[in-house]
């Protein structure tokens, strides 16, 4: 009993003031780490949240000089690529190009009998006009420009220009045998200048028609 009794007295001894000495001990640290807050590294949160850069390549080139013009490229003319967007190819259907053809010597027969010149003149000039319609027909017939209100009329007035030059050359030439025949009335002048009005209303219909379709 006296023996544990001395332990408790030395114990009570020895406890306040090794509490003493941890309790300095904690002031200490606690007043050394004032204000630093956590003491390691920290990870780098705005280097990963960055957001990539896209690059940007430029081409690299180099300009070049010519001392002459013998160094110079030639135009591809063959290139298909440089005649149909480079040079922007006349994208004008054949056809139209041809109707345009055939406009001016339709004026030119409607001028023609309009002046009342000779038929001489009037049969060269519809030799030329009938050649050239004729040359068109052939040529699109059976194709889709075969079926154009403008290409039918063609072929109408085309066989009528033939059928008038017929008659005045055969007016010129027997006229005066054929005066007192019941055949003598086609080739009178009056019947002749009642057809070259026809004509002339169909020219000129035929002009209208190709102007309007091209």
């Amino acid at each position: 009993m006296k023996k544990l009794l001395a332990l408790l007295i030395i114990l009570g001894f020895a406890l306040p003031s090794q509490a003493f000495f941890w309790n300095k001990k904690d002031k200490n640290l606690e007043k050394e780490l004032q204000g630093k807050g956590y003491a390691g590294s920290l990870p780098n949160i705005e280097k990963k949240s960055e957001k990539a850069k896209v690059k940007v390549s430029e081409p690299e080139f180099e300009p070049q000089q010519f001392d002459s013009p013998s160094e110079l490229k030639p135009v591809p003319k063959d290139n298909p690529a440089f005649i149909d967007i480079i040079q922007k190819k006349d994208k004008t259907s054949t056809y139209t190009k041809d109707v345009n053809n055939i406009i001016p010597m339709l004026e030119k027969l409607y001028d023609c009998i309009d002046e009342n010149e000779s038929t001489q003149l009037f049969v060269s000039k519809g030799n030329l006009l009938t050649s050239n319609i004729d040359y068109l027909i052939g040529k699109y017939d059976g194709k889709p420009e075969s079926y154009y209100e403008s290409f039918k009329k063609l072929i109408e007035v085309n066989r009528y220009i033939k059928t008038i030059m017929t008659l005045r050359r055969e007016a010129s030439q027997y006229q005066r045998y054929l005066a007192y025949t019941e055949s003598g009335s086609i080739y009178s002048h009056a019947n002749i200048e009642q057809q070259l009005d026809y004509l002339k209303e169909e020219i000129n219909s035929a002009i209208l028609l190709l102007r309007e379709e091209n």
